[in-house]
């Protein structure tokens, strides 16, 4: 009997022979300490560290140090340090993002953040997840003696000129929709739609942004 199931990745014998980094990355129970991905994390953690203890005044260095960290980084973005990032390949910016002090990102999934984003201090975007039952989310002892955990995690998604005010923690699964202010301290577990003034713990909406919020900017600086 034939089937249009076709398992991506198995043997002949049907076993799904995908990486634990394939699995982690479509949101599937992975292995946390799977090698593979323990060398990925401790090189996105030293070129951290490397960028934090860099001043601002070596531009040049850490422009070279955070494309390394996050290569899809678009232009004119910048990033103060102190930084973390759990692994940085996994994340991507759009064109002139800014992010202040104390940005954490733990990419365990994509995390993409479009452009003309800003991102105050102390914000933390979080795709990680675990089982809410502990004989499940418990770490376990591999064969050959090392200890282990079973982890998954789902994406986050920051639409164009979004800013995120400070303190503001978004966890896996979340959308915020582009021109959206999320308030500070909040909590953000659920999708957020467009053009939105959201706030609190967990973060909702709570009006519109429109027309009606337009201020009239100086023009003291020339402009293109």
């Amino acid at each position: 009997m034939q089937t249009d199931a076709q398992p991506t990745q198995t043997g002949d014998e049907g076993v799904d022979r995908r990486s634990e980094r394939e699995r982690m990355l479509a949101g599937e129970l992975y292995n946390a300490a799977d090698p593979e991905l323990g060398a990925m994390r401790g090189k996105a953690h030293e070129l951290c560290r490397r960028y934090n203890a860099l001043p601002e005044s070596a531009a040049d260095e850490r422009e070279a140090i955070m494309r390394e960290l996050v290569p899809q980084i678009g232009q004119d973005s910048e990033i103060l340090g102190p930084v973390f990032f759990d692994y940085g390949v996994f994340t991507s910016f759009g064109d002139r993002v800014f992010a202040n002090f104390n940005f954490t990102v733990l990419d365990v999934c994509p995390v993409t953040i479009g452009d003309d984003v800003m991102i105050g201090p102390n914000v933390s975007l979080m795709t990680p997840l675990h089982p809410l039952r502990f004989q499940e989310r418990n770490m376990r002892r591999a064969a050959d003696g090392s200890l282990f955990d079973y982890e998954y995690g789902a994406p986050i998604t920051i639409g164009s000129g979004c800013w995120l005010a400070a303190g503001v923690t978004v966890t896996g699964g979340v959308t915020i929709g582009e021109g959206s202010v999320i308030g500070a301290g909040s909590v953000v577990t659920h999708d957020i739609p467009a053009h939105s003034l959201a706030f609190g713990t967990p973060c909702k909406v709570i009006r519109p942004i429109t027309e009606s919020d337009a201020m009239d900017l100086p023009h003291r600086v020339p402009e293109r």
